[in-house]
Parts: C-alpha cells; structure tokens; sequence
C-alpha cells in the first residue's frame, strides 16, 4: 500500500460526490479512478478529484491494471450486489458500498457467503450512525440514561426523493422499495440501539401525494410516500417509524424518542441546509438533544453542532465524513468495521420484510438468521 490511500469509486453521481468531497477532507487520501457513465455528473466529479483517471465499466478498470487501495460503490441500490460480487471475485480491496447491500432476499444469503471469504475490511455506509446527535442520543442511552431501555421510536419527515440520473430511485424494483431504499438506515438504528434481532414486523404504507403524475417511458413511479412501521424484538422491546415524504416545511428532519422506567430521550436533527430558507427564517436550525427525566421532572437540552466544514460536505450532518475516518482507519490501522456485511444485509431484510407487510396487510416473521422472512 502507498503513502497515500488510493479509491477507486464506482458511481458518481449526487451521494458519489458526497464521498469524494469528504474522502478530501482526511490526510493521505486520493481519488485514483472514477466510473460514471453519465457525463454530466462525471464532469462534476472531475472538478472535485483532478487528475482522477475515469474508465467506462466495472470490468475496464479492473482490466486497466489501475493501483488502488481501496473502492467505494455508490451507484444506484439495484447495481450493488452483482458488483460486489463481482468485487469479491476479482480483489481483495477493502470496500465501502452503499446502502442498500441488497434489494431483494435472493441476493441475500450470496453476499453474505462470498463476503466471509473476502480477506479485506467490507464496511455498509449507514450515515445516519455517525450525525453528531445521534451518536449522542445513542452514547446517553448506552451510559444508562434511561435505565432499561422500553421503547424506540424514529420519525422521519422530510422532501421527495430527489432526481436522479435516468430516474432510477422511482421504482421498487431499481430500489427495493421506499422501505429498503430510504429507511434501511433506521432499521440499522433499531437493531444497534435496542441490541437485539428483529422478530415480527407491521407495516401501513401508502404512495398518497409523490410522483403520481410523473411517467417514464409510460409507466407510473410506484415508491410509497409515507409509512408506518413497528418492530418487535427478541428481547421484547419494540420500535417504531413514522416516515413522511411530503413534509419538508418541518423545522426537524429526524426525530427520535427513546424511553426507559428513569427518563425519556430525544434526538433533533435538521435535514440538508442547503433546503433550509436562512432568507426568510435565519440560520438553519442545530441538532440537539434532549433528555426528560421522571424524578425531578424537568427536561434539558443539549445543543449539538456540527462542524462548519462537514455540513458543507454533504447533506448527511457531517456523518459522512467520520463514517469515512473509521473506514480509513480500518484500512490503514486495522481498526473495526462498524457496520459489517451482516448489518447491512440485516436492515435491508427488515425494510423487504416491512414493504411485504403493507403490500399484504399481514405481520411478518423474521427468520433464518435474520436473512428471510415469512
């Protein structure tokens, strides 16, 4: 390996461009090759990492010979398994993919086979660990905050799916569905928090308000727009989401409660500034977080900022940026993965297991190691 880490990114587009605007920001890092076969976000892209060589496919640049140390996979969710796959066959690079590691349970239990015998660090990029409050809300709980720990419940308000290149994120098959899509970030959340695996889950979903009068090539987008969602838990606690798609005027993008017999904990965090009207309203709002304990009564709240630098990284409140310092670290220091294969195959299935929930009017099990459900 060389002085200087070098990437190999598989997509460009809008969250790709996010990876290389924060992989910049950690000494020792350089973006070595790009593939991205649209040329506009491809352009875009060269502007943030110069000198970057730029191939036309997968198999052109594992052909080329190229020196890389490492490779992030960002492109659209219904690409990633056949390359990782295929990753897996042809390297033994450390990879960072994106979430969803998966969009349907066939490609489940093949990822996870082939991904043991890879003899690299493999890490899920599930931003939302990393925002500054919710590693907070989640350090208060793990220090014993609230006592045991009863109920978890994560509400997500927030704008449509935004556009991408050949429209892709607006069909369950491309995404696996809103509930994979969107929402396999909090089912990570779920699992982490509560330190248990999924049994049962209910779902209620419904495609009310977005992209109902858009076609592309004469077809209707079918990804729902709001959500409700419980999990239960093999250690008998419960979880739930709230999701809305249709609800950008909220000042709080993600709001999360969790409650326990000593106190009740929140976490506030606002979604992309970039979307937030500072002409009309003023700065946009920070993070904090909240906890009400039962006796005294009486809550406190903790203002949680994120850096400057890192907001103007990207649209995740910086966690893009620290999800990528621990995967360097993983790589040049041996240091842990924190979100392995089996998490991210895990969340995936609970957001296949929800999606199937709704379509059915059923509650589904999960089974089979958390990898199936029925």
């Amino acid at each position: 390996m060389s002085s200087t880490l070098r990437y190999g990114l598989l997509g460009a587009g809008m969250m790709g461009q996010e990876h290389i605007r924060n992989i910049a920001l950690i000494e020792g890092t350089r973006i070595e090759a790009l593939i991205e076969p649209d040329s506009q976000m491809l352009e875009r892209s060269l502007a943030l990492a110069p000198g970057a060589k730029t191939f036309g496919s997968l198999d052109a640049m594992l052909a080329s010979g190229i020196a890389l140390d490492a490779l992030v996979i960002a492109t659209p969710n219904y690409q990633h398994a056949d390359q990782l796959l295929q990753l897996f066959e042809k390297t033994k690079l450390p990879i960072l993919v994106e979430k969803p590691v998966v969009t349907s349970l066939e490609q489940a239990q093949a990822i996870r086979q082939a991904a043991a015998n890879h003899p690299a660090p493999v890490w899920v990029a599930m931003e939302y660990r990393y925002m500054p409050p919710v590693a907070r809300f989640r350090q208060q709980i793990t220090d014993g905050d609230l006592g045991d720990l009863k109920m978890l419940a994560i509400r997500e308000h927030r704008f449509p799916f935004l556009e991408k290149v050949q429209d892709w994120n607006r069909f369950n098959v491309k995404t696996g569905g809103t509930l994979v899509e969107k929402c396999c970030h909090f089912f990570d959340l779920m699992r982490l928090i509560v330190g248990a695996e999924a049994t049962r889950v209910y779902a209620s979903a419904a495609q009310d308000t977005n992209h109902l009068d858009e076609r592309y090539e004469g077809e209707t987008p079918d990804i729902i727009d709001n959500a409700f969602v419980i999990v239960d838990f093999a250690n008998g606690k419960r979880a739930s989401l709230d999701l809305n798609m249709f609800a950008e005027g909220s000042r709080y993008q993600e709001e999360i409660c969790a409650i326990g017999p000593q106190a009740k904990l929140e976490c506030f965090v606002p979604g992309p500034g970039r979307f937030w009207p500072t002409e009309t309203l003023g700065p946009a709002p920070i993070p904090k977080v909240v906890i009400s304990p039962r006796n005294p009564k009486g809550p406190t709240e903790l203002d949680i900022p994120v850096d400057e630098a890192l907001l103007e990284a990207g649209d995740h409140n910086g966690s893009t940026f620290y999800q990528h310092q621990g995967f360097f670290n993983a790589i040049t220091q041996k240091g842990k993965v924190d979100v392995s294969i089996e998490d991210g195959l895990k969340a995936v299935v609970l957001g296949l297991a929800a999606q199937e929930s709704a379509r059915t009017g059923r509650a589904i099990e999960i089974i089979d190691d958390g990898l199936s459900y029925r």
